[in-house]
């Protein structure tokens, strides 16, 4: 006596798992590279026409922060100018790395991918 499978085991479905899977994986791969390119990427914000320039990598670290010396004359206007300029450029790197894994991933929520 032969045992059937039920309708729809045994006829392709383990081809489209693989497909799947390696599809994934693709995707996966791609995602990596691209998080390795935003973390080496450099972006810059300029705050008080130019009185504060702040530069950091993709990775979040700070790799220059220019004052110049008009700014230097009122603290309370250069501290608050620093940190605008350090969370408008922590917000640039977000929206990039958000709008690059939105291209890669389809706009697709992947869990445990950390994106």
């Amino acid at each position: 006596m032969k045992s059937r499978l039920p309708k729809g085991y045994g006829s392709g479905q383990a081809t489209n798992m693989n497909q799947i899977a390696k599809q994934a994986q693709k995707i996966q791969e791609e995602m990596e590279k691209v998080s390795e390119e935003l973390e080496a990427k450099e972006y810059t914000v300029t705050t008080g026409g130019s009185a504060v320039s702040v530069t950091m990598l993709g990775s979040l670290e700070i790799t220059s922060l220019t004052i110049s010396d008009e700014a230097m004359e009122d603290k309370e206007m250069l501290t608050d100018m620093v940190t605008g300029a350090v969370n408008e450029v922590i917000r640039n790197i977000n929206a990039d790395k958000e709008e690059r894994m939105n291209a890669v991933t389809g706009g697709l929520s992947l869990p445990g991918m950390g994106f």
